[in-house]
């Protein structure tokens, strides 16, 4: 987890969304893990989400999924958004699924991270499959639980079924929360959900935000037209845009689309001079004390003048995905380790040529030159300064 200001939630919540949790307090992104091992989908779930069976809740607390969507967009604002704006959304052409939920940057066990306020019910539909599926995990929410992503809960070293302050950087301003379940929610920014009624006692704004699923229309055409009907201070920005996967893995090389040679030197000494710092989540300076996996490249990257988003997730689409076989140094590795959401990128690292990584692996470890693992590696990316210029706009 990154500096708010280079996150996109803290981006489009703002300001004043902050205020209302108490003053200067800070939702599926992950980062960390190293060649896991791999427990199978029922060991997972027992791992991963706390035992119910002290909970009050009734087993019908939580409606049953029903179709799983897609979340495209996620609009937030500083205050409720309009009933009628929602409406007006709900009902656009090619609009298949809104989801009204409270979001804020928050406190949760000491870290700052994107939190959510939701009805477990009609917002599980919009999880990952594994997330999406587990009862037991939207029961616990519905009963007061606090569900976090499974990097924090990982690599940042919050444990399961532990008791966590959750809320505002005051501390009159928390309550202390189970962790019940360990859940990516496979929302960029997004580390931590709570139940709409935690949400409201905690004093976090009521419905300032929505995902929209739009499976037929290109996400930043429709974000477009919607800008136009979003009350003032409101944002819009898409919901992990796609990768790009060149055919053949071919990418241009002229033209600034990729490094030059001086900027892959400076970005791999960048790197070095990191070796032995230890992993921290969320760390990205010398002032948290260590570096996360995507922590570590931003570093890197920045010495060469190249700002990457903070989160492994977005730093994959830095540039082009090309098979590792193909890899040369300074291009960026990019796996999907994270069991509660298959296929999402949770783990980045520099590569070196010849089988050589640098990367900061886990919670326990320092900044270290490996040898390549490739299980559960999605490939490589090289990386473009245009197109990373483009992910700030």
């Amino acid at each position: 987890m990154g500096k708010p200001s280079r996150r996109t939630l803290p981006t489009i919540i703002g300001v004043s969304v902050v205020t209302t949790l108490a003053a200067n307090i800070a939702v599926l992104v992950v980062r960390g893990g190293d060649d896991p091992a791999a427990p199978t989908r029922s060991e997972q779930q027992a791992r991963y989400v706390a035992a119910s069976g002290r909970m009050s809740v009734s087993p019908n607390a939580v409606a049953p999924l029903g179709e799983r969507l897609t979340p495209h967009i996620l609009v937030a604002g500083p205050a409720t958004l309009p009933a009628d704006v929602v409406e007006r959304v709900r009902g656009a052409k090619g609009v298949k699924g809104v989801e009204v939920v409270d979001a804020v940057q928050g406190m949760v066990a000491g870290k700052q991270v994107g939190l959510m306020g939701v009805d477990p019910s009609t917002f599980r539909k919009y999880t990952p499959k594994p997330t999406a599926k587990s009862d037991a995990l939207w029961r616990n929410v519905a009963s007061g639980d606090v569900a976090i992503s499974f990097t924090m809960g990982n690599d940042g070293g919050v444990k399961l079924g532990s008791e966590v302050p959750v809320g505002g950087r005051k501390e009159q301003s928390r309550a202390r929360l189970r962790v019940g379940a360990y859940a990516t929610m496979g929302i960029g920014d997004v580390d931590a959900v709570i139940s709409r009624d935690r949400a409201r006692a905690l004093g976090m704004p009521a419905g300032n935000a929505m995902l929209i699923s739009v499976p037929k229309a290109e996400p930043r055409t429709f974000i477009k037209k919607l800008r136009k009907v979003l009350p003032k201070g409101t944002k819009a920005v898409e919901v992990n845009p796609e990768i790009d996967f060149p055919r053949a893995g071919r990418v241009p090389d002229a033209g600034g689309q990729v490094m030059t040679a001086g900027q892959v030197r400076t970005v791999i000494r960048a790197a070095y001079s990191r070796l032995g710092w230890p992993y921290v989540w969320g760390g990205e300076s010398e002032a948290e004390g260590g570096y996360d996996c995507s922590g570590l490249m931003q570093y890197a990257f920045a010495q060469a003048g190249i700002r990457l988003p903070r989160v492994a997730a977005d730093q994959a689409r830095a540039g082009w995905v090309i098979p590792y076989s193909k890899a040369q140094p300074g291009d960026m590795l990019i796996w999907a380790n994270d069991p509660t959401a298959p296929g999402y990128i949770s783990h980045i690292a520099l590569y070196l040529g010849d089988g050589k990584m640098i990367h900061a692996p886990r919670r326990g470890t320092v900044v270290r030159i490996q040898n390549v693992y490739t299980r559960n590696m999605r490939g490589a990316v090289r990386v473009s300064p245009k197109l990373v210029n483009s992910l700030h706009r």
